[in-house]
């Protein structure tokens, strides 16, 4: 497998991350275990999570994921094999969240011991906070790579202004910068990124790392009425797919996936693959069919016919992507 290099961090990933949202929510410790298991096995080795997943499921506190995943590492000796990237940022609690440097240094240390290891590879800013100057969470940053408990650092959910400023600070104040950024990003969900993202992550040279890279399923093609939006827990997030253009979208993805005899979910995460700064879309998988899928995808090479066709589909314009 031909690895990417992730921006400027220093790391190579495979293109491909697993997404570590659904781990101790919709995936239990036995099946999340095998499934890391195979993804590892298969030759790849990012795996995405965040401090805050899964807090919002019912009796769930936040932590159940890195918790899942530290337990797995403890029990194969695999911290060497994978690149591992959580987050810090989201509401923990009355008062735990948020980038300040006291709270950036305390909830490391909750995610490095959850997680049973002594570093994390990639540590991400997990929204942007307005309340915090750029320096002081940057210089919180810098003392945790300096002390070696985090290679390196990247942001999520951040517009291009505050990105932009954020590289600025870093330069002026020889601080370390952000080097991927964590986007929603998907054949729907593609104006947020296009509009101004897309071509400051390329001139900088930023690593792309999309979340949502399947519409919260919609784009496997599973929902295509209100009355399938029960199948499941994410199911209430996909009905604003269901109109004109999320249908249009729906039947491109058929008609292609029947012409390269897959599915149509490997087509959604294929043409994220051909677009110019993605580095490795971020997918979850709650069985080992769903991940063998999700791997196939990045053996899915699409002709330039369907790129078109995709792109025509999905096309956008300011104010009208759900037209």
């Amino acid at each position: 497998m031909t690895r990417r290099k992730l921006g400027g961090s220093g790391l190579d990933v495979g293109p491909l991350a697993l997404g570590g949202n659904v781990f101790g929510w919709t995936a239990d410790e036995r099946t999340s275990f095998a499934i890391l298991d195979a993804f590892v096995a298969a030759g790849f080795n990012l795996i995405d999570t965040a401090d805050v997943y899964s807090r919002w499921a019912p009796s769930n506190r936040g932590g159940e994921s890195e918790t899942v995943i530290g337990k797995w590492l403890r029990r194969t000796g695999n911290r060497d094999r994978v690149v591992l990237a959580t987050k810090v940022g989201m509401e923990m609690g009355p008062g735990e969240k948020g980038l300040a440097p006291a709270y950036i240094l305390k909830a490391v240390e909750r995610s490095l011991q959850r997680l049973q290891t002594d570093h994390i590879d990639l540590y991400q800013a997990h929204a942007a906070d307005e309340a915090t100057p750029l320096d002081e969470t940057l210089g919180a940053f810098a003392e945790l790579i300096q002390k070696r408990k985090v290679r390196s650092i990247g942001a999520s959910n951040y517009s291009a202004d505050r990105l932009a400023q954020a590289l600025q600070i870093s330069r002026a104040n020889g601080l370390p910068a952000y080097t991927c950024l964590q986007p929603p990003y998907n054949l729907y969900d593609r104006a947020p990124f296009e509009a101004d993202l897309e071509a400051f992550c390329q001139q900088e040279g930023l690593g792309v790392i999309p979340y949502y890279s399947l519409g919260a399923g919609f784009l496997t093609g599973k929902y295509r009425s209100e009355a399938d939006l029960g199948q499941s827990p994410r199911g209430a997030k996909v009905k604003n797919y269901l109109n004109d253009r999320g249908f249009r979208i729906l039947r491109a993805l058929d008609d292609v996936a029947a012409r390269h005899h897959t599915t149509q979910g490997q087509v959604a995460l294929a043409w994220l693959l051909t677009r110019p700064t993605v580095t490795a879309p971020i997918a979850s998988a709650t069985s080992l069919l769903q991940l063998n899928d999700l791997i196939a995808s990045t053996r899915l090479e699409l002709d330039a016919a369907a790129i078109e066709q995709l792109d025509q589909a999905s096309a956008w314009q300011a104010g009208k992507e759900t037209a």
